[in-house]
């Protein structure tokens, strides 16, 4: 709108592969109408991505083949037709009217807010269809964790509150064989959209409370999550804020000890740092270091084994891998062994006891899909959340390649970053090991399997990002003979941190927490420094 009313301008802007020529596309105005038609014809194959900016409240209709359809904004009406691309709309849900339509498959779709389920026409064809005058805002049902410790405190929603109806938005959409998504980003977009049964990983995560984790299978599973989580009892009282403990120092003055890791920027740990390397300070003011030990507590370690179908022929192998770890770690860190496919298993609570961890590996087979994204978020919040503040990290043994989880990828980094533990991804390819089971040379060098002896493109940016946002280290597996290696490392990594006593004049520490004004820093160029638990050793 401008100058109250409503603007008639119109931006185009062209993305393509190629350059892009007037025979590429042909616009066309008649009337109030603006027809936009691509036509590729200088080049063969030739993608033409086109974004455009529209004034408030129009009519639209739109028609792909192959090639994905996201609207944004305000629209009164809009009418979108496709062969297999995704239809995503991010629309005001006030006061809508639906009809989605799949013509020549199951449906495919997610929903940020509950839908009519679907209904089964002729032909083949399946529809969802309905209206929405009163929206309530989504959010984790809440309930009582019986696991959580009698102090813990989380922040869970009121009530939801109603929105009032506005302008009336009409949403067509039809497709063959496309998926439809409805105020979700693609990007959260779990691998699986099939509404399933929750698995026993899914109804763990929902009792953690994570606001994020829980919502994300909301959407995934909406009937089977309203199910479960009817089940589940409210709270009797809502939670309310409060500061942490903080222990107080009436003096000002006391002996302190901070735990720091030191990176480089491939994070990688630093070893070798002695007193003379570091600098602290408290608010700004410089603070005495008395010394500088490495630090040598010992760690909490989840294994987590994948176990899908990928390699339902290789399970000698996995166990193998998983006994040469155990082994290479120090007796006094604890293991718990968390085994996953449709979904997760533990074979092992955490315990030092490493006969009993060798034996629980002879406890299980290999077979199902590969739910991945959930393992890791049970891991978080079943294993690791009641450590929080104590030395933690995961170590995943897979492909990493997901098609069960319930959750999206993005959806993990920030229970990632919350729980404070560092993730090591060890990512060996399925072909991989299969080529190490074989003893024919023809097999070797088939050029169909050898398609299986590398990872995935996406599995290694999500491998990297989860050593990334975690402060671990990512190990893609070319050689099998790299895995003791990696297992070498990943004990190192783990070791290599450092105990900083120094003299504090602050009063304010809290309970199991770094202080927001430590600031510890390395002579060293590209050195970064992760800070943990602040102890005070006496006044």
């Amino acid at each position: 709108f401008s100058d109250g009313e409503r603007s008639n301008e119109v931006s185009i802007e062209f993305d393509g592969s190629k350059i892009v020529s007037e025979r590429d596309l042909r616009i066309d105005t008649k009337n109030s109408d603006l027809n936009i038609e691509v036509l590729p014809q200088s080049a063969k194959d030739v993608r033409v991505d086109i974004k455009i900016t529209l004034p408030e409240r129009l009519n639209l209709s739109i028609e792909t083949n192959e090639g994905a359809i996201n609207l944004i904004g305000d629209f009164a009406e809009v009418t979108a037709n496709s062969n297999t691309g995704t239809i995503y709309a991010d629309v005001s849900l006030e006061n809508l009217d639906y009809r989605f339509q799949w013509m020549a498959a199951k449906p495919r779709y997610m929903s940020d807010v509950d839908l009519e389920d679907v209904k089964e026409k002729a032909a083949g064809r399946y529809q969802i269809k309905g209206k929405l005058r009163e929206v309530k805002k989504a959010g984790p049902v809440p309930f009582v964790d019986r696991d959580a410790d009698k102090d813990d405190v989380r922040v869970e929603p009121a009530e939801a509150e109603t929105e009032k109806p506005a302008g009336r938005v009409s949403l067509d959409f039809t497709t063959v064989r496309g998926i439809i998504l409805l105020n979700v980003n693609p990007g959260e977009v779990p691998s699986n959209l099939q509404e399933r049964p929750l698995t026993e990983a899914a109804r763990s995560i929902i009792r953690s409370g994570d606001a994020i984790l829980v919502n994300a299978i909301r959407r995934s599973s909406p009937k089977f999550f309203g199910e479960y989580a009817a089940t589940l009892p409210p709270r009797n009282n809502m939670p309310t804020l409060s500061d942490a403990e903080k222990r107080n120092d009436p003096s000002g003055a006391g002996i302190r000890k901070v735990t720091v890791q030191v990176t480089d920027i491939n994070n990688r740990a630093i070893p070798g740092l002695s007193k003379n390397d570091f600098s602290l300070t408290e608010r700004g003011d410089q603070r005495e270091i008395i010394s500088v030990e490495s630090a040598s507590a010992p760690f909490n370690l989840v294994l987590l084994l994948d176990v899908s179908g990928s390699i339902e022929h290789y399970v000698d192998f996995i166990r193998k891998a998983a006994r040469n770890f155990i082994n290479t770690t120090s007796p006094e860190d604890r293991i718990a062994i968390i085994i996953f496919n449709d979904d997760v298993k533990p074979l092992s609570v955490l315990t030092k006891d490493r006969k009993t961890l060798s034996e629980s590996l002879d406890t299980f087979d290999a077979g199902g899909g590969t739910a991945y994204y959930d393992s890791l978020a049970y891991a978080l919040t079943e294993t690791l959340r009641p450590l929080k503040g104590d030395r933690t990290a995961i170590v995943a043994l897979s492909d990493g390649d997901d098609n069960r989880s319930f959750l999206p990828f993005s959806a993990l980094i920030g229970a990632i970053q919350e729980s404070g533990a560092l993730i090591y991804p060890l990512y060996v390819p399925s072909g991989l090991i299969a080529a190490s089971q074989s003893n024919d040379p023809a097999k070797a060098e088939d050029p169909m399997r050898s398609r299986f002896m590398a990872l995935t493109s996406k599995a290694q940016e999500e491998g990297e990002t989860l050593a990334k946002v975690s402060g671990g280290v990512y190990y893609p597996i070319s050689r099998l003979s790299e895995l003791q290696e990696a297992y070498d490392d990943i004990v190192l990594q783990l070791r290599t941190a450092y105990t900083i006593t120094y003299r504090s004049d602050s009063s304010d520490v809290r309970q199991d927490m770094a202080s927001p004004r430590l600031k510890v820093k390395v002579n060293r160029d590209t050195a970064f420094v992760k800070i943990g638990p602040i102890v005070e050793v006496r006044k």
